[in-house]
């Protein structure tokens, strides 16, 4: 592993500490509480974890290839190096899955995710690991970064070319904003709408009905009630009210009702938060079966499209040499997210065979089939021709 000694005295006014896990702010909630907010408080609210899980889930589900350029188009390369690391075998003891999803959690938890790029003798990448962001200090010195490593086994210094640095949105380009310290009022009014709804329900939660009668009980009269009552009630009987007293059912309180539309708001913050529609977080108010694909395939292409170009401009700037940039790049696909429905699908494909442009091995591949024999030649409608040469073929053969 190549692992940097520096020499030299680096400026602490350059050096950006990401964010420690015992970073937290206080949000003030009626003035005589407060509710800490950071990454470990904000994971327990379940719209935060369900946001970053389903992001980070569908990140690490994607296919991840490296490409080489050639003629012909672009064509997966499993003999590069780097195609295992981001493919098959990240490191010795995680798999792709788990270590794309561990990476893109640090990512949209803290605003950074970086891997330590091991290296053999020769230079060519042989394994990445990730470190948790809060070990990770960034120094800025003499227009170069570094990575200084405080805690765990892989404690020391780092060049820039031998760590991957992936940035959520930042405010100095060297380091991301940590969306959860950063939108802590937001994040703070949902735990403590959830909080609220704990205590209000441990306490007994709301007065489903009450008794009341307009006269006065004495000690006696009211020791009968109840035992009355309460022994009518216990055999699922209608209860026999005495003295005038009467039955009221009382709704739902305004206390509790609040609490209701302040989650609803809470969550619907998170998913402005972390660009995630909010029926994916279990929000259906504003979600019907008309507009549920539409919004999911905005997901894709306005939350996960940019999420993945972040990880493969990356990777491609610190995996690959100078001399292959240009003849090499990495993808994760996004086509299976993108298919649609059956109909949909159908008619995408239908348009691509008829008009020339996919053949029928090709849409075989996509869906998971094996190429077939004579299915690899490309279909056109013989209805149509180039225009200025619609009769050079007859005129020739004539």
């Amino acid at each position: 592993m190549s692992i940097f000694t520096f020499w030299g005295k680096l400026d602490n006014k350059r050096s950006l500490k990401i964010g420690p896990e015992s970073s937290f702010i206080p949000i003030a909630i009626n003035g005589d509480s407060s509710v800490s907010v950071n990454n470990d408080t904000a994971m327990r609210f379940t719209a935060i974890y369900a946001a970053i899980r389903i992001r980070s889930e569908n990140i690490a589900s994607l296919p991840k290839a490296v490409y080489k350029k050639t003629e012909a188009g672009r064509e997966p390369d499993e003999s590069h190096p780097a195609y295992d690391l981001i493919h098959t075998k990240p490191n010795g003891y995680m798999n792709p899955f788990s270590f794309w999803e561990y990476v893109n959690t640090c990512l949209d938890g803290w605003g950074n995710a970086f891997l330590i790029i091991e290296r053999n003798p020769a230079g060519v990448p042989v394994a990445l690991h990730p470190v948790h962001p809060a070990a990770v200090t960034v120094t800025l010195y003499k227009l170069k970064k570094y990575y200084r490593i405080h805690s765990g086994s892989f404690t020391g210094m780092y060049p820039d070319e031998d760590m991957c640095h992936f940035i959520l949105m930042s405010l100095n380009g060297i380091t991301g904003v940590n969306p959860i310290l950063y939108n802590a009022d937001a994040i703070g009014m949902g735990i403590a709408a959830t909080k609220f709804g704990k205590e209000f329900f441990e306490k007994g939660g709301n007065i489903r009905s009450v008794l009341e009668t307009d006269g006065n009980m004495s000690d006696q009269e009211y020791t009968n009630f109840i035992k009355h009552y309460r022994d009518s009630a216990k055999n699922f009987e209608t209860p026999l009210l005495e003295y005038g007293v009467k039955y009221k059912s009382v709704g739902i309180s305004p206390e509790a009702a609040q609490m209701l539309n302040t989650k609803i708001f809470a969550i619907n913050d998170i998913a402005r938060i972390f660009c995630i529609p909010p029926h994916l977080l279990a929000e259906l108010s504003k979600s019907s079966f008309n507009n549920i694909e539409e919004q999911n395939m905005q997901f894709v292409q306005y939350t996960l499209r940019a999420s993945v170009k972040r990880f493969e401009v990356e990777l491609e700037t610190k995996l690959f040499f100078s001399r292959e940039r240009s003849n090499y790049e990495v993808k994760f696909d996004l086509n299976g997210l993108m298919r649609g429905n059956l109909k949909n699908r159908a008619d995408f494909y239908h348009a691509g065979v008829l008009d020339g442009w996919l053949s029928r091995n090709e849409v075989r591949r996509l869906e998971g089939f094996k190429a077939t024999d004579g299915l690899d030649e490309m279909l056109y409608p013989m209805n149509m021709a180039i225009v200025g040469k619609e009769n050079t073929e007859t005129t020739d053969k004539k």
